[in-house]
């Protein structure tokens, strides 16, 4: 980062949202840049996929996101966008955990730059159930922040995406979303998941925070080369030798830093200052 202006200070930004994600990201970007997060919510990013699933993601999460992000500049006249986009399930890293992978993606127009930035999210409460109507749920909603944190209740076999209930946030909303589900399952039970929408989900918010953070910090970094901003990690070369045998493991080695406006790298050692992996992540030390 640099001390100097930002090259966005005192810009308006397109974010593309349905779910409020500006009181994730807005506060961030004015502190770092000194720019104005304008929220474009007169557009539907549903067209490009739901969590619910009725409509499937088109694309891969990148695409999605500057699809949304240029949504957003369309519907605001603006050359400067911003959209996220997220996927959840079992945790990419760790075995038998729930995770999620965020994206948040940067669009300037005036530079022919896009930048994305993502981040691994350990803390999140995605989870699901099977229940019939009557089953004890509280242990279930308990753990989930139910009702701070908002639920989707859906048939589990047939149509499954006729009598969806989103933003459940009551025990009587719950009770009556899950009879009716039941009710048209060709098995008799509802599916119940935790709504995945940022502004039902105040944990999820809390991952935006952190990432509109990741990029803000990122666009107020300048390439050495040619002093555009959005210089940042790029890739990682794995390799990092073990400390008993010095034989290369999968661990990152090195972080390669790079513009998206010239293109230019660097090598650069990792930011933890590990030189060396323990014996128990080599290949031949621990087969």
């Amino acid at each position: 980062m640099t001390d100097l202006p930002s090259a966005y200070q005192d810009r308006r930004i397109a974010l593309a949202t349905m779910h409020r994600k500006e009181q994730a990201i807005a506060p961030t970007f004015k502190h770092l840049l000194g720019a104005t997060v304008v929220a474009a919510t007169d557009i539907d990013t549903d067209q490009l996929g739901t969590f619910s699933g009725e409509v499937s993601r088109r694309g891969t999460m990148r695409e999605v996101a500057i699809a949304k992000a240029r949504l957003g500049m369309q519907a605001t006249g603006l050359s400067l966008g911003l959209a996220s986009e997220g996927s959840f399930g079992p945790h990419p890293q760790i075995p038998f955990m729930p995770g999620a992978i965020e994206v948040m993606t940067f669009v300037d127009d005036e530079r022919g730059m896009v930048i994305h930035e993502s981040r691994v999210v350990d803390e999140t409460n995605f989870a699901h159930v099977l229940v019939t109507p009557g089953d004890s749920l509280e242990q279930f909603l308990n753990r989930l922040q139910f009702p701070s944190h908002a639920m989707i209740v859906r048939p589990n076999a047939g149509d499954i995406y006729r009598n969806v209930g989103k933003g459940i946030q009551s025990r009587e909303l719950l009770s009556t979303a899950i009879a009716d589900a039941a009710r048209v399952s060709t098995d008799g039970k509802a599916h119940i998941e935790t709504d995945m929408r940022a502004h039902m989900n105040p944990t999820r918010m809390r991952s935006l925070a952190e990432l509109a953070g990741q990029l803000a910090e990122r666009l107020a970094s300048v390439c050495p080369a040619c002093a555009s901003p959005g210089w940042g990690r790029v890739d990682v070369v794995s390799g990092l030798p073990c400390d008993a045998c010095g034989t290369p493991t999968e661990m990152v080695a090195v972080e390669v830093f790079g513009c998206p406006a010239c293109n230019h790298k660097e090598k650069r050692p990792r930011r933890d200052g590990l030189t060396y992996a323990k014996p128990g992540n080599c290949p031949y030390c621990n087969p």
